[in-house]
């Protein structure tokens, strides 16, 4: 017979009083929960009720051997003491299971010794804590303390069963209290947490030791797509902070969650069947007989606003997704939030991947909170900063690897971190004690996900290895496919990858594009080199990307595809010069010389090319001849882009083999290549690209045409022939824009601006650079923006704007150091024009050093023949250097370059008193103008030649002159630089001497003048000077009226007023008859002249 038949005990045989029990007791205390609020509202069912619970009370008490002290309890509270606890609690189980309502009973059970008041009522500390053990629970929930729970635990009723509510501190009691609860199938088992004197915990959430850092703007997208959808989950590659992220989001969110948020971690669960025990566990909520942990768990949540963050399901997802939709079906207000490498799944599920974080701000401050944390002293500046960004991005950002790489610090320096990182599997362990196993070491983190994985989810993973920075599925079909079977499997295998985290997927403008971070591909290269396959991946990999690019070659899709591959296509070629195939690794190299080319990587292609012929085992390869001298031809031409070394001799070999194939697109290619290398030989250069044009127009091959006229129409830039190099421009452009390849249009666009500006146009010398800068930098032909932004400042200081001009400059400058020094000394030349229009000589001749020093040594004749050296250093004073430096570039340089040298020799002789020889100087240039098609800076010769005709006294034609050269620059915006700023005298004297009549008509009669009229007047006026060029008999007229009244005693202020003229004409006049005659003082003048009197 159990103790629940047992016949009710009898006091009086105890010994107890006949009132009530003493000794040892377990007391019932029980009260209604919200009475007073029922009486108010619903009266006559409460009247009823109460009959009823008086009428259960009379019955479930005698029957269990209770007693009701009379008197003890207050309003609707009542007290029954028990010797036995089984009874009592037997007794509470009847009256909840009573139909008592609306009336729901409290109960709470204590047992322990009792004082007595009186006969009748209990006193003291175990009805104190009866009654503060019954205020805990909630209407419905009878809650015993852990004493009486450990008494009845081995005989409570059938079917019933306890679960533990914890310790808690109990109100105006020193000692806390262990509370279970009594539970039954017939009863509502699930209430909200106990009513403490400490307000209840509505969270678990883990307590963060370590500070989170960056991740604002994610924080806030994922709190968004929490509060719009019920099942949001992060996914993302092991170490990638998802857990983190989760709960920093789900902290800031108990507002919005007031029922509860609960962590929930599975990384730990094994066994799938655990995974609701474990949130029911998490919730507090014990098994229940007849209703499973789910049911539990759902039964608990009911309409609660409750937030579960279900972390760490990837090895139990068809679990976890049960779980999930089970209770989001039936609890309305839950949401839950999971972290998982792979989404879960099931419907109306939300996956948000979790990005790297950004390594220019939230990498290196993670970084460096944890290497503060590691070593307090450790600071990162200067080369250290950019130390710890190189780990942060060699780590992609990746906040587990980082946090590893940080607490190195402690033992390792940051340069040692950054070498180790080519084993980062070594350097990157040693984690915290506490975090789970798989995240104390990166391997851990990465061997989780592969374990995962099946046997051809683990081929293809360890195939993809071999891919850098990306591929397509092409790509992956291409290489990791060995069997065609295997092929069509690509993309579902492709596809559970990146739902595993292990591969990432981007949107590449309507093209996905896969890649794994560089830790992941450092793992699968060591999964793929113990399966043995290796080289046949590698190889498979290069053939595929030589392949392709050979494809695409001469197709517009070459750069774009080439830009996006190119660290596979780096990769393909490291392994061909492994295995020695040369052939394969110069057609790679060839097959992107539009690559090289468009995008400035001249350096690269060279290099690919370069590290084949210096290979000590390439002289014994066999290789193609076609490969070959293609390789040859490209290398030439890229070295020529840049001003790059390259042989002549090599280029020349390359166009024998070429005609001894008689191909003529060949041919034509090596002809153009040889004229390239030989740019600054011009007369060399021309002779090679002359026969390329010709062969390219028989060959019928436009492309190939187009490249050779735009070589032609830079080496006649070079040679200083305008209008030639105006002509091939022209036809280059041409073909180009109908084959509708913009590169080769805007190259040849490039010279053609810097043609038509030479021969006078300036306008539209600086618009066709202005055009072609706006198009190249939309599309990132960075070479083509710095020659065009050069040609643009110079244009511009040419026609007067110094400022803007200065600007384009810096731009030009700027872009030439990031792309390492090309053009570099063209900048510093057009900065030195600029200083020279600006007026500062001693700048201008600063930067024409810096461009001599910066010019490459096959480039250096050609940047001395075209910075302005000798007009800075006249401007600076120093005629002699000036002179010199003149001599020297006439001496070398070709058409409209010599022109320019020689109409600054011809100033400069001027003013060294040298008539005859800064006559021939203007002259020659005007010879050369007229030759070449140059104009630019003709205005300059004839000002230089109107200054001579004015010391011959031939004022009119000084007049004709200058008033030609001051109608040029009207026409064309051209600006003087230093040089004929002494013209400004001039005229006013002209004006003097004339008379402003008969000056006007003159300076009217030049400015009408076109600029070729003007070239043909100087011209035409050339003879050889009647007077001597020094001496007494040098003197012109003027000249000798100025010495006579000098000796007549006069001083420059009374001769000014004799002759009106102004004082500072009377100057200049004495300053050359010193020149002429050799003298330096006024007294040895006045000697002169009575010597001749």
């Amino acid at each position: 017979m159990s103790e629940i038949d047992a016949v009710p005990l009898n006091w009086s045989d105890l010994g107890v009083s006949e009132l009530v029990p003493t000794g040892t007791v377990t007391l019932l205390l029980a009260d209604v929960e919200g009475s007073t609020r029922l009486w108010e509202t619903q009266a006559e069912e409460m009247t009823a009720a109460f009959a009823t619970l008086d009428r259960t009370l009379a019955e479930v008490v005698g029957a269990h051997g209770g007693v009701r002290p009379i008197e003890q309890g207050e309003g609707d509270s009542f007290v029954i003491a028990f010797g036995r606890g089984s009874d009592a609690v037997a007794c509470a189980l009847e009256l909840q299971r009573a139909a008592l309502a609306p009336i729901r009973l409290r109960i709470g059970l204590h047992t322990g010794e009792v004082q007595l008041r009186d006969e009748a009522n209990y006193i003291g500390p175990t009805i104190n804590r009866t009654a503060r053990i019954r205020d805990l629970g909630h209407g419905g929930q009878t809650v015993l303390s852990g004493t009486t729970g450990d008494l009845v635990c081995d005989r409570l009723p059938a079917d019933a069963w306890l679960t533990e509510l914890g310790t808690h501190a109990v109100r105006d009691l020193p000692r806390p209290e262990r509370v279970v609860q009594l539970c039954h199938p017939d009863l509502r088992n699930e209430f909200p947490p106990l009513r403490t004197a400490k307000a209840p915990r509505t969270h678990n959430l883990p307590a963060q030791l370590t500070s989170f850092v960056g991740r604002a703007a994610q924080i806030d997208e994922v709190r968004r797509l929490l509060l719009d959808n019920r099942l949001v989950t992060l996914t993302g590659a092991g170490g990638a902070g998802k857990t983190r992220l989760s709960v920093e989001v789900a902290s800031r969110l108990a507002d919005e969650f007031p029922d509860g948020i609960w962590w929930i971690d599975f990384a730990p669960v094994g066994d799938p069947v655990v995974v609701p025990v474990a949130v029911a566990r998490t919730l507090g909520l014990p098994d229940q007989p007849g209703r499973s942990p789910i049911e539990t768990v759902q039964r608990f949540i009911g309409d609660r606003k409750v937030l579960l963050l279900l972390d760490n399901c990837e090895h139990l997802l068809d679990a976890s997704g049960d779980a999930i939709m089970t209770l989001l079906n039936a609890c309305p207000q839950l949401t839950v939030l999971t972290t998982s490498r792979e989404p879960i799944s099931v419907s109306g599920e939300v996956t948000w991947r979790i990005p790297s974080l950004s390594l220019d701000e939230e990498a290196i401050a993670l970084f460096t909170d944890r290497a503060k944390r590691a070593r307090p002293t450790f600071r990162a500046a200067g080369d250290d900063a950019d130390r710890v960004a190189d780990i942060c991005r060699r780590l992609d950002g990746m906040p587990l690897a980082i946090e590893l790489a940080a607490a190195r610090v402690r033992a390792l320096s940051l340069r040692q971190i950054s070498d180790s990182l080519n084993d980062r599997f070594r350097l990157l362990t040693g984690g915290a004690r506490n975090a789970l196993r798989r995240q104390q070491t990166l391997r851990a983190s990465v061997d989780w996900s592969h374990a995962l994985l099946t046997e051809p989810e683990r081929t293809l993973f360890r195939r993809l290895g071999v891919f850098m920075g990306g591929f397509d599925l092409d790509a992956a079909q291409a290489v990791a496919a060995m069997t065609e079977g295997e092929e069509f499997q690509i993309l579902d295998q492709l596809s559970l990858l990146v739902d595993k985290s292990l591969v990432i997927a981007d949107d590449d403008i309507g093209a996905m594009r896969y890649r794994l971070l560089e830790t992941v591909r450092q793992y699968a290269l060591e999964k793929l080199s113990e399966s043995g396959e290796a080289d046949e991946v590698r190889s498979r990999h290069r053939d595929h990307y030589t392949a392709t690019a050979a494809e695409l070659a001469s197709n517009a899709r070459l750069v774009e595809w080439a830009e996006g591959e190119i660290d596979n296509i780096r990769a393909a070629h490291t392994w061909s010069l492994d295995k020695a195939d040369f052939e394969m690794a110069l057609l790679l190299v060839s097959s992107l010389q539009r690559f090289w080319t468009i995008r400035g990587r001249m350096r690269e292609g060279i290099a690919g090319s370069q590290l084949v012929f210096d290979d000590g085992r390439y002289r014994d390869a066999d290789v193609s001849p076609i490969v070959w001298t293609s390789a040859v031809a490209y290398m030439s031409t890229l070295a020529a882009w840049i001003t790059a070394p390259a042989s002549l001799e090599r280029a020349q070999e390359a166009l024998d083999v070429a005609r001894g194939l008689g191909d003529k697109a060949l041919i034509s290619l090596c002809l153009g290549a040889c004229g390239a290398v030989a740019y600054f030989t011009p007369d060399v250069a021309l002779s090679y690209i002359d026969e390329a044009v010709d062969v390219a127009r028989a060959s019928g091959d436009e492309s190939i045409l187009c490249d050779v006229r735009s070589y032609q129409a830079f080496a006649c830039n070079a040679a200083g022939l305008p209008s030639a190099s105006q002509a091939a421009a022209e036809e280059g452009r041409g073909i180009a824009d109908k084959l509708g390849d913009g590169f080769r249009s805007r190259h040849c666009r490039i010279w053609l601006g810097a043609a038509v500006g030479i021969q006078g146009n300036l306008a539209a010398g600086r618009s066709l650079a202005n055009q072609v800068v706006e198009e190249a930098d939309a599309a990132r032909e960075h070479l083509l923006t710095l020659i065009a932004l050069i040609g643009r400042a110079q244009w511009e200081a040419a026609m007067d704007e110094p400022e803007l001009a200065r600007s384009t400059a810096e731009s030009a400058l700027a872009k030439s150091v990031a792309m390492g020094g090309y053009h570099e000394d063209s900048v510093y030349m057009t900065l030195a024009i600029i200083a020279l229009v600006a007026g500062d000589a001693a700048a201008a001749k600063h930067a024409c050093e810096t461009a001599i020093n910066t010019a490459a040594p096959q480039r250096l004749a050609y940047t001395k023949a075209l910075v302005p050296m000798a007009e800075a250093l006249a401007g600076c004073g120093d005629l002699i250097a000036a002179r010199r430096w003149a001599d020297e570039v006439v001496g070398f340089a070709p058409g409209a370059h010599r022109m320019a040298a020689l109409i600054v020799r011809s100033f400069v002789a001027l003013s060294q008193g040298e008539p005859d020889q800064s006559e021939r100087d203007a002259h020659a240039a005007l010879a050369i103008a007229s030759d070449t098609g140059a104009r630019f800076r003709v205005s300059v010769a004839l000002e230089c030649l109107g200054l001579l005709r004015a010391t011959d006294d031939d004022h009119r034609a000084a007049a004709r002159l200058l008033g030609a050269a001051a109608g040029i620059r009207e026409r064309t915006g051209e600006v003087r630089f230093i040089l004929g700023r002494e013209c400004d005298t001039a005229v006013t004297e002209l004006r003097e001497q004339l008379g402003q009549k008969d000056f006007d008509a003159g300076w009217a009669e030049g400015a009408a003048l076109s600029t070729d009229e003007a070239i043909a007047y100087a011209q035409r006026g050339r003879g050889e000077r009647k007077r001597p060029t020094s001496g007494w008999g040098s003197l012109t007229p003027t000249e000798l009226d100025v010495v006579r009244l000098a000796a007549e005693g006069l001083g420059n202020k009374d001769i000014a007023e004799r002759m009106f003229v102004s004082p500072r004409t009377v100057q200049t006049h004495l300053t050359h008859v010193y020149a002429k005659l050799a003298m330096t003082s006024r007294i040895k003048l006045i000697q002169e002249s009575a010597r001749h009197a």
